[in-house]
Order: C-alpha cells, then sequence, then structure tokens
C-alpha cells in the first residue's frame, strides 16, 4: 500500500456532477467555483485537506446530485487556475 501524500494542503479538486446548481451554492460549497458543461455541474477550487473532501462529497450526496467525478488537480497557484 502506498503512504498517503503528506504534502502541505490545501488541494485543488474539480468536482463533476450530473445536473445544474445554481451558482448560489457557492457559499455551501465554501467558496468553490461553479461552471457547467452540457447537464454537468463542475466544482474547482481548493479544499483543506480530507476530512474537508469528505464533508464537501456529503453535501453533494445530500443534494441527491450523481457523482461523475473527483480529481485532485495541480495548481500553478494563479487565478485562472479554475477558468
Amino acid at each position: 500500500m502506498k503512504k498517503p501524500d503528506s504534502s502541505p494542503g490545501p488541494w485543488h479538486y474539480w468536482i463533476k456532477l450530473k445536473g445544474r446548481l445554481d451558482k448560489q451554492w457557492t457559499d455551501w460549497f465554501d467558496g468553490l467555483t461553479i461552471t457547467y458543461e452540457n447537464d454537468t455541474t463542475i466544482l474547482k477550487g481548493p479544499i483543506a485537506d480530507q476530512a474537508a473532501l469528505y464533508g464537501l462529497l456529503i453535501r453533494v450526496r445530500d443534494l441527491n446530485l450523481p457523482l461523475l467525478l473527483v480529481e485532485r488537480i495541480e495548481s500553478s497557484g494563479g487565478k485562472n487556475d479554475y477558468e
């Protein structure tokens, strides 16, 4: 078993959901950027740690939206990382 990555967070994630969430949900998702691709919603941004990620996934579950993708992405630290 590979040892978990111990470098400091926050990590940056893309979370893709089936369906559309209004941008008013941004605060509920800790300020993640909300964008759309056809009939999917994409949440993008930094997530502090694994506990915060699991909490966010519980929120997705509570909305009853199908989860399509969770991907940790590399960030260059620039403001355009999520556009």
